[in-house]
């Protein structure tokens, strides 16, 4: 498979996990369908319109409507199913993990495929990968959970290193992904297991 073919699957399996997230967490505060709908494509395509205009090129949910009925097939999973989804302890920390993992993946391969520098290309990864998530927590009334001291942008950084360095050793790119992407979900399910945290910064108190 050639790279956009590869990134095209990235960024389809991203959406669908970031959809399946941002639609719990919404039905945990009683939205209903259209809402649901609302803030599983706002976490879904967020990141990635984000580096595509900053990219200067179309952002890819534009191109085609298959983004579009994959959150809606995604709302229906969680309207049909969620109750059989209950039982899965965490499984909107999980999805959101695999949706952070994979857009990350995704926002480095598209950027280095316009020819950006990795350095660049990292960061456009952390973005792809944290900003629906952003938009998402700003749609549902929640303080962001990239400003937490829990560990989710450093992952994407991180992961985007060990890219980086798949890159430098000449891995093939389905290797380098695969890797990358255990890499991220490892760093964030350990990080939230051992609550393995950035420090805290201390600003003066409020009288």
């Amino acid at each position: 498979m050639n790279q956009d073919v590869i990134i095209s699957i990235i960024e389809m399996l991203g959406t669908f996990a970031f959809a399946i997230s941002g639609i719990r967490h919404a039905a945990a505060k009683q939205f209903d369908w259209f809402g649901g709908y609302v803030c599983g494509i706002a976490v879904a395509i967020g990141g990635g319109t984000i580096r595509d205009v900053m990219l200067s090129t179309t952002p890819f949910w534009m191109t085609t409507p298959v983004y579009i009925v994959c959150t809606a097939v995604a709302l229906l999973t969680v309207a049909f199913f969620g109750r059989w989804m209950e039982p899965l302890k965490n499984a909107w920390f999980v999805f959101d993990t695999f949706g952070l993992a994979l857009f990350t993946i995704a926002g480095i391969q598209k950027s280095l495929a316009f020819g950006q520098p990795v350095w660049v290309a990292i960061i456009m990864g952390c973005i792809t990968g944290s900003a629906g998530g952003v938009i998402r927590d700003v749609l549902l009334n929640n303080e962001p959970v990239i400003f937490h001291k829990e560990i989710y942008a450093v992952a994407c950084v991180l992961g985007g290193a060990f890219y980086w360095c798949g890159l430098l050793c000449r891995w093939p790119v389905e290797l380098t992904s695969a890797a990358t992407f255990a890499v991220i979900c490892l760093i964030r399910f350990l990080a939230v297991r051992y609550h393995i945290s950035l420090p805290i910064l201390h600003g003066e108190e409020k009288p």
